[in-house]
């Protein structure tokens, strides 16, 4: 059901601090901050720009260790690239987070403007395509939170279970890090390394919880705007036009607030989303690169591997998030010009079928999100997958 989607990604955002966003009740929070003084209302608003400050900062700071791991690793080209997919996965959440806080209001104002669409809907039929697609957009979404956190818990204890299992069998105890980094401090002893460990968790638990809830917000956006342009579709369809001259007007008009209404609320996604999804596609790249050669380097090493290979799935179901949310948008906005071709348009007057007809102009302008030269799209990504092949094949040969 949509009302389990918008659960999900207020939960995400209360989790990463963000407890105003999901209060759509603008009356009472109004009333609440007339009551307060203006001293309480600035401490407030200093106190959360304080607090997404300093979040920025520590997801910046995990790259000082990471590009001194690099540095110190210069020589050796396998070491360093593997830190670096690290460094861009960082980079990109810096990129998410910072685009989501300058943007919190329009996020704030799409989540409230979709959930209260979805209660103003009320034919049993338009409702059934938003709750199939939302359907499928929270099994969508449990399955990319799943690998992503699956990928980060690995990370996580894989030292933990190292030293373990080099204790049973009596070897020495190697201090390994989740991630690979090298400290300005002794982190090869106690306590310097606890410190480090514990540092290292936060980053990847703070790193997975802003870059999955993000995501996640793009596809309930693109999700229930898609049922809405089906639902659109679903008026039109069953709509037999055989009715009264004021009837006609009304529905007409209704339908043409329903589209303008998409159509705006499609621009304030893709404006919000632009720079995450350009960082989103540029890091990715960079991503396949590097993780593509540490899978060729350590073709024979099956742990190795599966390693590399769970963390490129991550990496590519992230990029897949976005290329599927835009194809489906661009696909179901075009689709209204056909509904209006398959309607009973013939039964209405000839002075009310320039109104559809302007709608079916329209809509054969696809909703594309885009973000500079890159284009979220099924096509693109294939063209990714297809490279990251080309790529295995190319160092192969080198090899």
């Amino acid at each position: 059901m949509p009302e389990d989607l918008f659960r999900i990604q207020r939960n995400c955002l209360r989790v990463m601090g963000h407890q105003d966003i999901f209060d759509n009740n603008e009356a009472s929070s109004s009333d609440e901050q007339k009551s307060k003084s203006k001293r309480q209302r600035r401490c407030f608003r200093h106190w959360q720009a304080l607090k997404y400050v300093l979040l920025l900062l520590f997801m910046v700071s995990a790259q000082l260790p990471m590009m001194n791991y690099i540095i110190y690793h210069i020589d050796d080209l396998a070491l360093a690239t593997a830190c670096l997919s690290i460094v861009f996965t960082n980079v990109l959440t810096v990129i998410k987070t910072s685009t989501f806080l300058t943007y919190k209001r329009e996020f704030k104002s799409l989540m409230a403007e979709f959930e209260s669409m979805y209660d103003e809907l009320q034919e049993a039929g338009a409702k059934k395509c938003l709750v199939t697609v939302n359907v499928g957009a929270k099994r969508f979404v449990k399955l990319y939170f799943g690998a992503c956190t699956s990928t980060g818990l690995y990370f996580t204890i894989n030292p933990l279970v190292s030293m373990i299992w080099a204790k049973f069998q009596a070897k020495p105890i190697p201090l390994e890090l989740p991630m690979p980094m090298r400290f300005p401090f002794d982190f090869e002893s106690t306590p310097g390394y606890e410190f480090a460990y514990i540092y290292t968790v936060f980053i990847t638990i703070v790193v997975v919880m802003h870059a999955t809830s993000v995501d996640g917000l793009f596809v309930s956006f693109t999700t229930n705007l898609r049922g809405h342009f089906q639902a659109l579709q679903y008026f039109i369809e069953t709509n037999t036009f055989d009715k009264s001259e004021a009837l006609l007007q009304r529905e007409l008009g209704i339908y043409v607030q329903y589209h303008v209404r998409l159509l705006g609320l499609a621009q304030s996604v893709q404006r919000v989303f632009k720079p995450i999804i350009f960082g989103q596609f540029l890091m990715t790249s960079l991503q396949v690169c590097v993780i593509i050669y540490q899978l060729v380097m350590n073709m024979g090493v099956i742990m190795e591997m599966v390693v590399y290979c769970t963390f490129l799935s991550s990496i590519l179901l992230q990029l897949l998030i976005y290329c599927y949310g835009a194809e489906f948008l661009k696909t179901e906005s075009s689709a209204v010009s056909t509904a209006i071709q398959m309607s009973q348009w013939y039964n209405l007057p000839p002075r009310h079928r320039h109104v559809l007809r302007l709608m079916m102009l329209r809509s054969q302008r696809e909703i594309i999100i885009s973000a500079g030269f890159y284009e979220a799209s099924l096509a693109n990504f294939m063209s990714i997958l297809k490279a990251a092949m080309s790529y295995i094949t190319f160092i192969q040969s080198i090899e």
